[in-house]
């Protein structure tokens, strides 16, 4: 295997982590408006991710410097042509964790509500764009001969991106859900997993089209043997959930989104980014990369840090495993 493939393969690992512990962040944080009832319901919603939430985007921005460093023909052209898309992501992202983080510095009510507010909607934005975003480096963008975007922002919300945006928005709140099932106790729990069954339904539907439209464009085994995967972790997650398995509720969804991921970077290699005007002009991991002398040095870092990150994020959750519930929560 060479280098370039490596990364390509190593950044593809990124973004699993990122979509799988974001992924219920982000499902969390829709729950807000869906699920609690009182304020003592959202701020056991809220202490299920209070300890690992901002440590799940550490995922984002390694994935973002490996792209930068690995491929940064890769990382120029998709950052300046999804720039509103990415702006619109950070800020909703700043907006959520303002929420998260200063909820609970005043006791008023209506404080306590423009937080939630900022919650919800730094949590529905992301989940809905990343998707978006994903499917079109897949479909493939306006790119030049010179490497540049010359789309429009317009163009991004495409049948296929928007089929994707909301696959990702129900997959992640049903992935948050059952999170919820899986870290509470009580009523909470109950209805986390009532909602997670009842969203599921319409997020395999999606999930369905989306792995079919993709398998068809790409028809390559791989993308449709990877597609049956999603699909089949999800349904398989479902039923966890309906048999009161909660870990294996979680740990189906949380498959499903990384196959998904790893559908998508498959129908994409040996391209980082398809040029929707001449196929001659996408970008490939041979023509987008850094020289070889630095994806040799960046190898050696990343076989030297990934396993600290990867253990010390593993002790986190390990410490912060136990259920909770209303009862825990003073006031």
């Amino acid at each position: 295997m060479d280098l370039t493939t490596f990364w390509f393969i190593l950044i593809a690992v990124l973004w699993i982590g990122y979509l799988v512990l974001e992924g219920f962040d982000f499902g969390v944080g829709m729950l807000m408006a869906l699920l609690a009832r009182d304020d003592k319901e959202r701020r056991v919603l809220l202490n299920t991710i209070g300890p690992v939430w901002d440590g799940n985007e550490v995922w984002l921005i390694v994935a973002g410097g490996a792209t930068f460093a690995a491929f940064p023909e890769w990382y120029a052209t998709m950052f300046s042509g999804f720039y509103i898309p990415l702006l619109l992501i950070l800020l909703a992202l700043i907006v959520r964790i303002i929420g998260i983080e200063f909820r609970s510095k005043r006791p008023e009510p209506a404080w306590k509500l423009r937080c939630d507010i900022a919650i919800v909607f730094g949590s529905v934005v992301p989940a809905l764009v990343w998707g978006v975003a994903l499917a079109n480096i897949v479909r493939g963008v306006p790119i030049d001969a010179d490497k540049e975007y010359v789309g429009g922002l317009l163009g991004l919300f495409n049948p296929y991106g928007l089929l994707g945006g909301l696959v990702t928005l129900t997959v992640f709140l049903v992935h948050g859900a059952f999170f919820v099932g899986l870290k509470t106790t009580g009523p909470i729990r109950e209805r986390a997993i009532a909602m997670g069954l009842r969203v599921g339904v319409l997020a395999a539907f999606l999930t369905t089209l989306f792995v079919g439209w993709t398998a068809m464009r790409d028809d390559t085994l791989q993308v449709w043997v990877v597609g049956a995967g999603v699909l089949i972790a999800f349904v398989l997650g479902l039923a966890a959930a309906n048999a009161g398995r909660d870990g294996w509720a979680f740990v189906g969804t949380a498959v499903a989104i990384g196959l998904l991921v790893v559908m998508l970077f498959a129908a994409l290699f040996p391209d980082v980014m398809v040029s929707s005007l001449d196929p001659a002009w996408s970008l490939t991991t041979d023509n987008a990369s850094s020289t070889p002398y630095t994806l040799k040095i960046m190898s050696w870092v990343a076989v030297a840090f990934t396993p600290i990150v990867v253990g010390y994020q593993s002790w986190s959750y390990w410490v912060f495993r136990r259920r909770i519930g209303v009862q825990h929560i003073p006031g």
